[in-house]
């Protein structure tokens, strides 16, 4: 009778075996599947790519800084204008300074998405370290720009209610200033940056999409017919005066040549003469993020109409 019982036990054993060892295999890639990241797909302009849809560790390496920022998402590394951005001091100071040369740094932070412009280098091999997407430059306007940025970082929802409430706080502004200066009072933003003079289009950051247009202000014929197209034009202190217009914006970095401030030529132009001129700080004003965006908005509020 045990002799005819001992094979049945074994079998018995045996079953029970693999049910436990199939059970906690099981139990391994449920737990496998549990850990690994969720994925969405982002529709870059060069094509689909999937990304985190809950990204934790971005890296960015041409702007876009302000964006992240303001939707919430931990950037890791940054490129070097982010990093001496004055602007995003606080927010950056214990994030890494990278290149889209320094790829072994960029290694060891693990970042899980990668943003750039589509002009950086080695788009490829940053594609191998985490999923890369890029956008060109001007390409679509300064607000449809975030909420690509809000798409991709799974965050539409929270970029569109900013957007909205952007758009209108700045609209309602620019009415308010339009009634203070005259419909036809024009504005020039004008910047001094090293040894060199620009004056800008509507569409190259330091205020111009705020002024131009959400707010709707007027650009001197001379900057529209220098500026508009190409987003900005190098001038000489000479013929500043041809550009300048009724209220100027004057974007100055800190370690820029500012002798011309001093020429009969400059103080000869009315809105210098008149105490139009406001001045900005050109450190940072390079960006058209959230961030930055809402710092120009007070500024000109502050400068036009005083509050």
């Amino acid at each position: 009778m045990k002799k005819l019982l001992f094979p049945f036990f074994l079998l018995l054993v045996l079953i029970i075996s693999a049910c436990s060892n199939e059970s906690s295999a099981k139990d391994e890639s449920t737990s496998t599947k549990e850990e690994a990241p969720k994925m969405i797909t982002y529709q870059a302009e060069n094509g689909p790519i999937d990304v985190p849809a809950d990204p934790q560790r971005v890296i960015l390496l041409s702007g876009f800084t302000g964006n992240v920022i303001d939707l919430g998402v931990n950037a890791v590394g940054v490129d070097v204008w982010s990093k001496n951005n004055p602007t995003f001091k606080e927010e950056l100071k214990d994030v890494e300074e990278v290149s889209d040369d320094s790829l072994e740094k960029i290694i060891e932070l693990e970042p899980d998405l990668i943003i750039g412009l589509s002009t950086i280098k080695n788009i490829d091999k940053l594609s191998e370290i985490a999923p890369t997407v890029t956008f060109t430059w001007g390409k679509v306007d300064y607000l449809t720009q975030h909420l690509e940025i809000g798409k991709l970082l799974n965050k539409e929802k929270k970029a569109q209610a900013w957007v909205d409430d952007f758009k209108s706080r700045a609209q309602a502004a620019g009415e308010e200033i339009r009634t203070k200066i005259g419909k036809d009072a024009t504005v020039s933003v004008i910047e001094s940056y090293d040894k060199d003079l620009y004056v800008f289009g509507a569409n190259w950051a330091r205020g111009t999409e705020i002024l131009y247009q959400a707010m709707n202000l007027k650009m001197p014929e001379k900057v529209k017919e220098m500026a508009l197209e190409s987003g900005y034009y190098t001038i000489s202190a000479e013929v500043l005066p041809e550009y300048a217009g009724d209220y100027v914006i004057l974007s100055k970095y800190s370690d820029a040549d500012t002798s011309f401030q001093e020429t009969e030529t400059y103080k000869n132009i009315p809105a210098v003469k008149n105490n139009r001129v406001f001045e900005l700080t050109g450190n940072g004003a390079s960006f058209s993020d959230p961030v930055t965006l809402e710092n120009q908005l007070e500024f000109f509020k502050k400068s036009f109409l005083g509050n």
